[in-house]
C-alpha cells in the first residue's frame, strides 16, 4: 500500500506534467478549486482502497494457493529454482501465483491512469485546476495543510463509501 502511494505522488505528479507545457498563470486557488482537488484525492484514495482489497482477495480466497501463508512462501521463493524446488511449488501454484503477481504489477498504472482520467476531465478537476492548486500547494504550506484537512473533513464525511462531487 505504501509504494503504490508513494509511486502515485512521485510519478503521477510526473506524468501529468507533460500535460502543461506552460507555466501556470499566477491565479488565486478558489475554495471551489481546492475542493475539487480534494475530491480527486479523495476518489483516488478508495480506488487503491478498492483495489488492495482485490489484491487481498485474490490472495486469501485462492482455492489454488490456499491463503496468505501459502502465499507468502511463494513470494519469498519466486524466481529461485531451488527454494523454489524446497517449497514443491507446483505449476498450478505458478499459474495462480503468476496471476496475483501480474495484478499487483498493474495496480499501480491503473492508479496513476484513474487519476490522470479524473485530472484531465473538465468536469471533475481539470488539467489547468489541477496545475494551478498544485503548485500552490507546493508553494505554500498552509495551503496543503489546508487540502490536508478537506481531504480528512471529506473521508470523514463519506459514511456511504461514495464521493459526491461539488459538495
Amino acid at each position: 500500500m505504501r509504494k503504490i502511494w508513494m509511486f502515485l505522488f512521485l510519478f503521477g505528479g510526473l506524468n501529468l506534467a507533460a500535460f502543461s507545457q506552460e507555466a501556470a498563470v499566477e491565479e488565486e486557488v478558489t475554495e471551489e478549486d481546492l475542493k475539487k482537488f480534494a475530491t480527486v484525492e479523495v476518489m483516488t484514495s478508495e480506488f487503491v482502497e478498492k483495489k488492495t482489497g482485490e489484491l487481498k482477495d485474490m490472495i486469501l480466497n485462492n482455492e489454488v494457493i490456499e491463503g496468505g501463508a501459502r502465499y507468502n512462501e511463494i513470494k519469498v521463493a519466486w524466481g529461485d529454482a531451488a527454494k523454489e524446488a524446497v517449497i514443491k511449488l507446483t505449476d498450478e501454484e505458478r499459474t495462480a501465483y503468476k496471476a496475483i503477481k501480474d495484478f499487483q504489477d498493474s495496480l499501480q498504472e491503473s492508479v496513476v491512469e484513474y487519476k490522470t482520467e479524473l485530472i484531465k476531465d473538465d468536469k471533475v478537476l481539470g488539467v489547468a485546476t489541477y496545475n494551478k492548486v498544485n503548485g500552490a500547494i507546493k508553494e505554500d504550506p498552509a495551503m496543503k495543510e489546508k487540502l490536508d484537512q478537506l481531504v480528512a473533513e471529506m473521508k470523514d464525511k463519506d459514511d456511504d463509501g461514495k464521493i459526491k462531487s461539488g459538495e
